[in-house]
Order: C-alpha cells, then sequence, then structure tokens
C-alpha cells in the first residue's frame, strides 16, 4: 500500500489532504468532524488581532456557477476572516490540537502591515501547540480594502517585510498564501522566499462579480440592494491554479520552496495533479462545502490506488514529475506533427467537429461522401489543433496521431524529423495516445 503520510515544511500528517482557511474551519465542531472523517490537516480560518471582531453581511455571502447539469463548477464568497472572538479561536485550537495531536494544525493569521500588530498576535498563536501559521496574503475582498489580505500580497516589498517579522517574532513553520490577483506569481513567490518563508499556497480566490438579475437588474448576489466583488473558487479556477503553481516549481531560484496547492480540488486525480506539478500537499475548501467532510476518504482511496498501480510507494516518489514538461513557447517541438482521426465505428454523425472546424478553425473536416453524411479529417488541412477532439461528444471517437519520422505532412509537404522514443499518454484525455517526440 503507498504510503500517503506527508512531511510539509516540517510539519507533518497522515494524508496530503487538509483543509483550507475558510468556513469549514472556522470552529472546533467543524474542525472536530473533518478530522473524524479523515482529513490529514486544516488551516484554521483567518484570525485578526484583538479586539472587536469583524462583522460580516447577514445575507447572501455566497454564489455558485453551474454546468448545464447543474454541476457547480465556480463559487464566490464575499465572507470575511473569523468574525468570532480572537480568544475564544484560540482556545479551540488549542484544544482541538491538543486532541488530535497526529493531524496538521496551521492557523491563518492577518493583521494590519505594521510589526507591532504581527509581534502580538504571533506568540498568543504559538501558545496553542499550532503546527505551523499560514500569512493571508490573498483575500481580495473586504480585507483588502482596509489595507490586509491582496493589497499586501500584490506588492511583493510588503510580502518580503512581513515574512521577516514573523520569521523573526515566531519559531513555527511560515506558510504565505499569495494571491492570483497579480500579472505575475513569480515576483510574490520570491518576496516570501527572500523573506525566510518555509512554504508558501497558492492559489487565494479570484476578484470576481458572479452575475446581473436582469429582473431588477441588481448584482447577484446583493443585500438590501447592493452587492460587492468577491473571491472566486471552485472547479473553474483550477487551470489558472495550476499554472501559478507551475511557475513557482519551475523558477530556479525558488527550488525546493514547498508549495501547497489551491484551486479546484474536488477529486483524488486533481490532488495528484498537483503533487506532479511540485506541490507537497494539497489544500481543499469548495468541494467540501459541496460535498462534505468524507470525499476525503474516496480522495485518499484513489490517490492510494493510483499510487500503487504506478509503483509509487510516497507522495515525494511522483511530486513534481510533470515539472519539466512545462516549456515556454519557444522551445516547444516545432518538428512535431499530429492529425486527428475520426473513428467511424463510434462516431455517432452528429457533425458538432465538422461545423466548428468548418466556422472557425481550418475546413479540414468534410461532411459528406457518396451522398451521405460521412465526415473525414482532410490531412492536407489538418493542423491537429486538437479542437474537434474538444467538441466531440464520445469518448476516445477522435484523436490526434502522430506523424513518424519520414513521413510527409500533406499539409506543408514536411518531412517529419526527430526521434520518436515511446508512446506516451496525453495529460489531458488519459484516452488519447501520440507519439512523443
Amino acid at each position: 500500500m503507498a504510503n500517503l503520510s506527508t512531511t510539509f515544511a516540517g510539519i507533518q500528517s497522515p494524508n496530503p489532504f487538509w483543509l483550507a482557511s475558510a468556513p469549514p474551519t472556522d470552529k472546533e465542531i467543524n474542525v472536530v468532524r473533518a478530522f473524524e472523517a479523515g482529513w490529514g490537516g486544516v488551516v484554521w480560518k483567518t484570525l485578526g488581532e484583538a479586539g472587536p471582531p469583524v462583522v460580516n453581511v447577514n445575507g447572501p455571502r455566497y454564489a455558485a456557477m453551474y454546468s448545464q447539469d447543474r454541476r457547480l463548477i465556480g463559487f464566490n464568497n464575499i465572507e470575511l476572516i473569523t468574525d468570532r472572538p480572537l480568544e475564544v479561536n484560540l482556545a479551540e485550537i488549542k484544544r482541538v490540537k491538543r486532541n488530535w495531536p497526529d493531524r496538521a494544525m496551521v492557523v491563518s493569521i492577518m493583521v494590519p502591515c505594521e510589526e507591532h500588530a504581527w509581534k502580538a498576535i504571533l506568540p498568543m498563536v504559538e501558545d496553542t501547540g499550532c503546527d505551523g501559521i499560514e500569512l493571508n496574503f490573498g483575500c481580495p475582498h473586504g480585507m483588502s480594502e482596509r489595507g490586509m489580505g491582496s493589497a499586501v500580497g500584490q506588492v511583493p516589498e510588503y510580502i518580503e517585510m512581513v515574512t521577516r517579522w514573523c520569521k523573526h517574532y515566531t519559531k513555527l513553520p511560515v506558510i504565505v498564501k499569495l494571491t492570483p490577483n497579480i500579472a505575475d506569481i513569480k515576483p510574490p513567490a520570491l518576496a516570501a522566499h527572500r523573506g525566510g518563508a518555509d512554504a508558501v499556497s497558492l492559489i487565494n480566490t479570484i476578484n470576481s462579480v458572479m452575475g446581473v438579475d436582469l429582473d431588477s437588474l441588481l448584482i447577484h448576489p446583493n443585500t438590501g440592494g447592493t452587492g460587492s466583488h468577491g473571491g472566486y473558487c471552485g472547479p473553474a479556477v483550477k487551470p489558472i491554479a495550476q499554472n501559478m503553481v507551475a511557475e513557482i516549481a519551475r523558477t530556479p531560484a525558488m527550488a525546493g520552496l514547498p508549495i501547497s496547492g489551491i484551486g479546484g480540488i474536488a477529486t483524488w486525480r486533481d490532488a495528484a495533479e498537483y503533487i506532479a506539478l511540485g506541490c507537497g500537499n494539497v489544500q481543499v475548501c469548495t468541494a467540501a462545502m459541496t460535498y462534505g467532510f468524507k470525499i476525503v476518504q474516496d480522495m485518499c482511496s484513489g490517490l492510494s490506488e493510483y499510487m500503487d498501480s504506478k509503483g509509487f510507494t510516497s507522495i515525494d516518489a511522483f511530486k513534481g514529475r510533470a515539472v519539466p514538461s512545462i516549456v515556454d513557447w519557444n522551445q516547444l517541438n516545432l518538428n512535431h506533427i499530429e492529425k486527428a482521426v475520426i473513428n467511424q465505428d463510434l462516431c455517432i454523425q452528429c457533425g458538432r467537429c465538422h461545423v466548428v472546424c468548418e466556422d472557425t478553425s481550418h475546413q479540414a473536416i468534410t461532411a459528406i461522401k457518396d451522398g451521405k453524411r460521412h465526415f473525414e479529417v482532410v490531412d492536407a488541412e489538418c493542423v491537429g489543433c486538437n479542437l474537434c477532439v474538444a467538441v466531440c461528444p464520445v469518448p476516445q471517437c477522435i484523436s490526434l496521431q502522430a506523424l513518424k519520422p519520414g513521413q510527409t505532412d500533406a499539409r506543408t509537404g514536411k518531412v517529419v524529423t526527430g526521434e520518436y522514443a515511446n508512446w506516451t499518454t496525453h495529460a489531458n484525455n488519459p484516452a488519447r495516445t501520440s507519439l512523443a517526440v
């Protein structure tokens, strides 16, 4: 059996699945239920400084975007950090950690960008016996207007400064949570690294407005007629998050910096992808809020079975294995040529491939043969763009196949060169295979 236990930034947990700092980790009762279900760790919902707690709206805080079959694919929230007193949270954290010593307990913190504020709260958090802290430099709404959250995370100099303060005033591992609301993730990540961060976590939520009610012409959701931008998360943000994770993982100046992956993780497959992109663990929120805490059991069993099937005995055995396959565009192999092929036995003659190729692509799929409705690829026009594969409703009906060395591309007359080592599986569609240069 694969060993799912992890040591992330010196923090041990029985599996790589942590609950992210969010509503599911705001109270002792929730966290205990999570640990009973099998989660390896939690990041306690963000704590603020002592004093009057923040006030959340007493109305719609969440909104969702659905697929046509009403699966939740995007989630928006305008909830702030914990609205419970600091001393209540600290007491609960201490009690939970004492009762669950084998689980990772990390505490998220957000206070004003002033040294005395961090100096004051860190000893109180450390006194709970927690395993580490996460600096919330990512919250895009509410707190950012107060000079915290993403207002700090968008300024590398602030990130480095606050990280240094925290490393000075606590012995706990310091994880810096990064905002995606920025043009390039590398400068803030490098700033955290320079400041001494033990790890980074990403992504936090993305600035978003979920829509407009076309009857009232008011923003949706709204509270008493007005609304605000919020933070977007869920399956829809996964490609954005994975790109940012990969950018950090493949930057030599940050080699070895532990990464906690966040964004759209709902299955063991999602988690395995993040690990292959360099993450030492993953954090989950939206999926737990959609399906409940017991989803972690499927995540653990699925990941374990996958690792067994691949011969991976530990998370480290495949961590980062996909990173070398990510290069800048100018490093792509332009000698590699693929063509679409339609499996006529599977084709249902819907014609979607023909329509989209004819209207928006390269007119490379014919629609009629011998006076009958029939779809075939014209090699002389096909550029292997993958559009037909993407829109075909029948799995494996259309695939891309690579030309072998010595073959001539009917479209360009170009002879394929290069050595093809073996057949490899496309990451975005395991059913599709092609020759790898």
